[in-house]
Order: structure tokens, then C-alpha cells, then sequence
């Protein structure tokens, strides 16, 4: 039976990296050549680690499902990447950082992972900025900060409303060298269907040419995903409408460790539902909240224009709960504030699942100019998605599907509980706790990439230097190769009447309702129950036209649904084990009397990693006990 060991180092917690890298076992350049690595998805953490290993000398190959690396769904980051370089002058550090990330997650996460993303941080921002990332400056050319939810320091950089973007196009600038230099190759337009296992350990995939539909085998000294999260299980999310979580599901099957997979960010500031034949919903920035104010009307169902409503008559609900943070509580906080005053019946808009996002007293103040600076291109795409002019009125948004904090099981060296296989970014639990703070996820991910996986996967590759290149005829790939065309087969012969998209539909509208922003036992039990009804409907009536040998969306598209069934089931039944607030997981079992998440340290201060025990069988739970030296666990309170 695997048993959890999170391999973290003795020794203070200031000093833990350190000392890793100093006792880590090394390759040393004459035989990294000899290694090879394949590394699943492309987006600033999979391509910065590419562009990393490939300078060190080892052989990359690199796939994603885009038909290039710029395409990745870092690209959609908008407000900024965190680091305590305390330019501001404010009090923050390393320890600073680390402690917001802690209390943001609400004490659900492991300490020395988070601290060492607080560590790796700077180096970050300076390898980005020599990478050509344009980020915003201040008047004597030094790097701009602002804020973002739950802190009280400035230490967010970006670039506009388009920070993720210009660090993915610096980290393709980084993966690019490599693959002209020829350590890295390219294999785009690939879906990744298993992971092959050998005697314990990772030791390739299977893939899908989406273009040819050919079945492709791929073998490697090590595998690392950095494939994102499972947020588009809500069908209407923040994420682009590809992106997915079958190669950390294929993962999981194969013996990784899916680790709080019920932790999900709603995230609070996103443009309201239009209409029923949108595909996804669009965020806008949670920087935004630095200088909007959000509110809504103090009498219920009232529909006048904003500008006809006296200030009297407005309720600035977050300043009004929580005046120490203001507008920039955390995430889960913000959402749940949302939810209540609409659900309360103060909504606004015509669904009245809305609140206001207001700029006025911003744009009196600092000038329409300023703002435009700021947030110019956020504001445009506001405009041309409803037709509203957020200079002249406020925003409408409403919380939804965001960032998943749960993901793969890692330790310290971010290798999950198969030998060999490593998660990265998104795609591993390990930072987050059950909240993630704005503008950490690019800091992850970034230095996942940049800055920790080189050191951790050549501590591991040390031992395999004198492994040979595995052959891709061996069995341990045949039976991967048949497993994953089985279940082409078995999509394909359906031959139903409903498409795939109306079945993530519905079972996006299921999660939303019963494990959304708020759940109770009996709503995550007839959750489960309706998903078990919907699969077993999804496996009757689907229908995928065309064939196997040819560009087939559908079927790709099938094939991620199917895996999204047993996503959402893991989801609840970890919603149904963990009996406490925390975070953006809240139980309306457990509250305070003021509505606040309420948890239960001694019985849940764990993480919870679900073992796969077969397709008809309950999975089984892991917990790594989360033991707090260097922070106080106390109730979190914004007020």
C-alpha cells in the first residue's frame, strides 16, 4: 500500500530549500543529454520548466493540445504575479507572503511548499523581467505594485490587464531558444490519454494526434504534467473551454493521489450570465477591486439606473463587513458576500444575480486617464461583451467556476505518489490550501517551472542516469495503448441521439447547484446521486459524429466529459468527508453566527488524497496530517 511521505527537509523554515539544494543529488552535464523527459502541457509552468531542463542539457519533449504554446490558458491571467520584493516599503518579506497565503487558504495547506513559493518569488519577477515581460513601472523606472484580496502590502506586479499573457509570451521566448537549440521538441496538437507505468514507475505516455487522429506512444526517464486544473467540470467557468483534466485523471487511475479535490475558487469578480448559449464566462480582474467599489442597492428588487441612486440608498456591503479589507477580502469571502446579498434579493441586472463594480469615485479622483492606464483593456472587454460602458456606469458581476486548488498529490520534490511522475502549477494541490490568493497562481506556477522542478526532478534523474531508453514495444505500453483505444471505441459505438456538450451542461448545472459556493449534506447527496444518473444516460444517448482517423472535437471533447463524470463524483464525495468550512469549501453546517466559514482543526487539518480503487469501486482516503510550527492557527477574520 503507498503511504504518504511529504519528504520534507529538517531544519528551520527559512532554511529547509536551502539545505534541499545544497544535499540534492546532481547530473551532471555529460549525462543529462542521455535523460529524457516528457513534459504535458505548455503554459508558464510547463513551458518554463521546459525551457529550463532544455538549457540544462536534458531532452524535453513538450505536448499540448493548442497548436502552440502561446495558446495555453496562462494567457487568460489578468491582474499580476505576487513577490515580496517589498518595493513599496510596506512590510512585506518572504515570511509575509507565506503567512497571507496560509491564513488566505485558511490553514489548509502544507507550510514548507508555501514557504519556498514565497522564496522562489523574486527570482521570478527578475527572470521574467529579463525575459522582456513589460511590466508596469513607476515614474523613476522602478517595477509598479498594487493590491489584490486578502492583504494589507502591495506586491502584485503586472502588466496592464495582461499579465498572464506577457509572462506566457516570456516563458514561449524561453522554450522557443530551446527547441531551435533542438533539447526541446515540439509535439503540439496532441491529446495525452494515459500514462504508461513500468515496474513502479512513469515511464511515458499515450497521445492522440488530433490532426491525424493517429495513436501515438511516447517513452522518458520521468513525466511531469502541468496540464492546469478541472474548473471547466462546471461547464459555465472562468477557464478556457478545452482546457481539461484527463491526463491527470489517466494519472490518477494509474496510482497518483487526487489530494482535496473539493477545494474550488468561485471567483467573485466575473461578467454575470448573458444567456443559455454561452460556452464559458469571462473574468474580469480581481485588480479591479483595488479601485472599483462594490455594492448594491439597499432596498430589495430595486431596478433604477445606478446613477439614478443616491449614495444614501447604495450598500457597500464588503466595506460595510469587513472595513479592515474593504473590497479586497479574499476570493471566497467576496463570492460569498455576492451570493448572499443576491440571493437575499438585492441583486441587480435583470436575472438580479449581479451586484455593482463602481468607478466613480475612482475616475473623480485619480482622473479617467489613470484608470484607463490601469485597466484599459479590461474595461474594453467589458464593453464589447455587454455593451455597458464601465467609465460612464458599474461593471455587473457575479461569482463562478475559477481555480481548483485540489489537484495531484505531491511532496516536497512535487513528485506524486507514482515514482517518476511529477505535477506542477495548477495541476498539484500543494500551495493553496482550500483558497487560493489573487495573483498567486502565475507566482506558482512560474516558479514551479523556473525555479523548483529543475532542482527536484535532477535529484530524482540522478539515480537514473544508467537506465536505458525504454522501448515504446514493451507491454506496459500495449496494454496502455489498448486501454485508451477501448475507451475511443467505446465512446464512438454509442451512436446516440444528444451531443457532449449538452450532457457537460447539465452536469455542470448539478455541481453549481449542490457543490458551488455553498453545500449541505443533503444537497451533495442528491448531487452524487443526479451525476450517477446523468453518467449513466452520457454512456446511452451520446452521440459523436465522424470518425477516430480525422480532426474529431467531438470526440475529444467525449472523452473529457466522460472523465468529468467521475471528476464531479470525487468532488462530492469529498465535499461529503470534509464536515467543515474551510475556505472556498463552505458546508452551511458549519458556520459562525455571522455566516463566516467555521472549521473543525481537530478533526480535518489534514490533507485528504483519494486513492483510485477501481471504476466501480468507492475510492480510498489518505490523510497527510497538516502540523503548523511557524503560524498561529486562529479563526481568519477580515473585519
Amino acid at each position: 500500500m503507498t503511504k504518504l511521505d511529504a519528504k520534507i527537509p529538517e531544519g528551520p523554515l527559512a532554511e529547509k530549500w536551502t539545505k534541499y539544494k545544497a544535499n540534492a543529488k546532481l547530473v551532471n552535464p555529460a549525462n543529462r543529454k542521455k535523460l529524457d523527459i516528457i513534459m504535458v502541457g505548455t503554459g508558464l509552468a510547463g513551458s518554463g520548466a521546459a525551457s529550463s531542463l532544455g538549457e540544462m542539457g536534458y531532452n524535453v519533449k513538450a505536448f499540448c493540445f493548442q497548436d502552440t504554446p502561446r495558446r495555453a490558458h496562462s494567457v487568460a491571467a489578468q491582474g499580476g504575479i505576487n513577490a515580496s520584493k517589498n518595493y513599496k516599503n510596506d512590510g512585506d518579506s518572504d515570511y509575509r507572503l507565506f503567512y497571507d497565503m496560509i491564513k488566505g487558504g485558511d490553514y489548509r495547506s502544507r507550510e514548507a511548499n508555501v514557504y519556498r513559493a514565497a522564496e522562489v518569488s523574486n527570482a521570478t519577477i527578475d527572470q521574467l523581467t529579463a525575459q522582456g515581460v513589460p511590466f508596469a513601472r513607476e515614474y523613476g523606472g522602478t517595477l509598479d505594485n498594487r493590491s489584490f484580496g486578502g492583504v494589507q502590502v502591495s506586491r502584485t506586479f503586472y502588466a496592464k490587464g495582461q499579465t498572464g499573457q506577457q509572462c506566457l509570451l516570456g516563458v514561449y521566448s524561453g522554450i522557443s531558444r530551446q527547441i531551435k537549440a533542438g533539447t526541446v521538441t515540439m509535439y503540439p496538437r496532441r491529446d495525452i490519454l494515459d500514462i504508461v507505468v513500468i515496474d513502479g514507475k512513469a515511464r511515458g505516455v499515450i497521445a492522440r494526434n488530433l490532426v491525424t487522429g493517429e495513436i501515438e506512444r511516447h517513452s522518458a526517464h520521468a513525466v511531469v504534467l502541468a496540464t492546469g486544473g478541472y474548473g471547466t467540470v462546471y461547464y459555465l467557468s472562468t477557464l478556457a473551454v478545452n482546457s481539461n483534466a484527463s491526463a491527470a485523471w489517466s494519472a490518477y487511475k494509474r496510482g497518483a493521489f487526487f489530494a482535496n479535490p473539493s477545494f474550488i475558487q468561485i471567483h467573485p469578480t466575473s461578467i454575470p450570465v448573458l444567456n443559455d448559449y454561452q460556452a464559458k464566462l469571462t473574468l474580469m480582474s480581481e485588480s479591479l477591486r483595488n479601485d472599483g467599489r462594490i455594492w448594491v442597492p439597499l432596498k430589495k428588487g430595486d431596478k433604477r439606473h445606478p446613477a439614478d441612486i443616491p449614495e444614501a440608498e447604495r450598500d457597500y456591503y464588503l466595506e460595510r463587513r469587513y472595513p479592515a479589507f474593504g473590497n479586497l477580502v479574499p476570493r471566497d469571502v467576496a463570492s460569498r458576500a455576492a451570493k448572499e446579498r443576491c440571493d437575499a434579493g438585492y441583486g441587480v441586472g435583470e436575472t438580479g444575480l449581479a451586484v455593482n463594480l463602481d468607478f466613480k469615485d475612482a475616475i473623480a479622483k485619480q482622473g479617467k486617464a489613470a484608470i484607463e492606464n490601469k485597466y484599459g483593456n479590461l474595461f474594453e472587454m467589458y464593453e464589447k461583451i455587454t455593451g455597458m460602458n464601465p467609465y460612464e456606469q458599474p461593471m455587473r458581476i457575479y461569482p463562478a467556476g475559477h481555480y481548483t486548488m485540489g489537484g495531484l498529490w505531491v511532496d516536497y520534490d512535487l513528485m506524486t505518489t507514482v515514482p517518476g511522475l511529477f505535477a506542477i502549477g495548477e495541476s498539484n494541490f500543494s500551495d493553496h490550501g482550500a483558497n487560493r490568493l489573487g495573483a498567486s497562481s502565475l507566482m506558482q506556477c512560474a516558479g514551479d517551472g523556473l525555479f523548483i522542478l529543475p532542482y527536484t526532478i535532477s535529484n530524482y534523474l540522478a539515480d537514473e542516469i544508467k537506465t536505458p531508453r525504454y522501448s515504446t514495444e514493451l507491454p506496459e505500453f500495449d496494454e496502455a495503448e489498448k486501454s485508451a483505444q477501448d475507451k475511443l471505441n467505446k465512446l464512438l459505438a454509442i451512436n446516440g441521439t444528444e451531443t457532449a456538450t449538452s450532457f457537460h451542461k447539465r452536469l455542470g448545472k448539478i455541481l453549481w447547484d449542490y457543490s458551488g459556493m455553498s453545500r449541505n449534506e443533503e444537497g451533495l447527496k442528491k448531487g452524487l446521486k443526479l451525476v450517477e444518473e446523468l453518467k449513466a444516460e452520457f454512456w446511452q444517448k451520446l452521440r459523436i459524429p465522424g470518425g477516430e482517423a480525422e480532426i474529431n472535437q467531438e470526440l475529444e471533447k467525449a472523452g473529457r466529459i466522460a472523465d468529468f463524470f467521475e471528476i464531479a463524483k470525487l468532488i462530492i464525495t469529498d465535499g461529503l468527508n470534509r464536515n467543515e468550512s474551510c475556505g472556498a469549501h463552505f458546508r452551511e453546517e458549519s458556520q459562525t453566527e455571522t455566516g463566516e466559514a467555521k472549521r473543525d482543526d481537530k478533526n480535518y487539518a489534514y490533507v485528504a488524497a483519494w486513492e483510485y480503487q477501481g471504476d466501480d469501486k468507492a475510492p480510498k482516503l489518505h490523510k497527510e496530517a497538516l502540523n503548523y510550527e511557524y503560524v498561529e492557527v486562529k479563526e481568519r477574520s477580515y473585519k
